[in-house]
């Protein structure tokens, strides 16, 4: 989903992500500490946003945690965003180490989110391909692309779910003070657990 706009990962480099995301999560249970390893690429140390969803084998979210920005190497990103996932969502409880033989991965690796004007959402934003993030005062809220998809919205229901997400009224996207901005994503999920990993 939109390479080129976000970088463009190749299948291996995915499965080497989630990978990583397994790895720290299993470290993390055994020791309680984060798993420290260099990238081992050139594109795993470019500053990217990234997310890891965690879902039970039918399909129910488990967690769901990340960097919206890139203000991390794209290897330590997805190591912290795989750490929180399974233990700081705060909808959930933490995932047990025996829980992981079950559970799916998916990583998104993020373009870097911009501002979309106001009077131009519909012509700027393509539900399926963007993601959302709204922004008003000091809250925010961020759907990832595939979220739209799964609940069949339309750009109007996305807008509203993305000022929920954010704790604000659903449509506080009009306010004139709110910023939304549009980020795409490289999605790389298991198509089941510890299996094959496909690119969405």
């Amino acid at each position: 989903m939109g390479n080129s706009e976000s970088g463009g990962l190749s299948p291996e480099e995915g499965k080497q992500l989630i990978g990583l995301a397994r790895k720290a999560i299993s470290y993390f249970h055994a020791t309680g500490n984060i798993y420290a390893s260099q990238p081992p690429g050139e594109k795993f140390r470019e500053k990217r946003g990234a997310f890891v969803t965690l879902k039970n084998a039918e399909g129910t979210l488990r967690g769901c945690i990340g960097l919206p920005y890139p203000v991390r190497e794209l290897w330590f990103a997805t190591t912290e965003a795989a750490v929180s996932a399974a233990f700081n969502d705060p909808r959930f409880k933490a995932v047990k180490a025996k829980e992981m033989d079950s559970v799916l991965v998916e990583i998104s690796v993020l373009s870097k989110p911009e501002e979309v004007e106001k009077g131009k959402l519909a012509e700027s934003i393509e539900v399926g391909k963007h993601g959302l993030i709204v922004e008003k005062g000091y809250r925010s809220g961020l759907l990832l692309p595939q979220v739209a998809v799964e609940y069949s919205w339309d750009l109007e229901e996305f807008l509203k779910q993305t000022c929920m997400k954010a704790g604000l009224a659903p449509n506080a996207w009009k306010a004139k003070e709110t910023i939304v901005k549009r980020f795409s994503a490289q999605v790389f999920s298991e198509k089941e657990p510890n299996g094959e990993v496909l690119e969405s």
